[in-house]
């Protein structure tokens, strides 16, 4: 199983286990995690199976509070898209009232803003602290 090639250009990685891929979307507008199942040819939520897709559910909720707890956001979006890229994935995006995509989607909004080389959330190190028993 292998991660999608946009995924993979467009994201950095916040860990892997045997059932997902963790990674942040590299545009620092937004704390963006996205959060991929390692389930070969699965495209959609309803494909999986129900005991995933609560377990997949789960860790979605834990990484959308921990994102909020450490950012203060004023809203998580959660969106689970797929339209450019098939590989199931679900976004967790913190959202400000004074974002510049706000209340709009973040989705097609606006230009991505990325981080420097090398450079890493300053968020990033405080969602692994709080999601590290969610995915095992």
């Amino acid at each position: 199983m292998k991660l999608h090639p946009r995924l993979a250009a467009d994201t950095g990685a916040i860990g892997e286990t045997r059932d997902f891929w963790l990674r942040w979307m590299n545009d620092r507008r937004f704390p963006w995690v996205i959060v991929i199942p390692r389930r070969e040819g699965v495209v959609a939520m309803h494909e999986l199976e129900p005991g995933f897709q609560r377990v997949l559910m789960d860790g979605v909720n834990g990484c959308a509070g921990c994102l909020e707890e450490i950012t203060g956001a004023d809203r998580i979006n959660v969106g689970v898209l797929g339209n450019q890229v098939p590989q199931l994935h679900v976004h967790v995006v913190a959202r400000f009232r004074d974002d510049p995509c706000w209340p709009g989607p973040v989705w097609g909004n606006g230009t991505p803003r990325p981080y420097n080389e090398g450079e890493l959330p300053s968020w990033l190190q405080g969602l692994r602290e709080g999601i590290s028993d969610l995915f095992r």
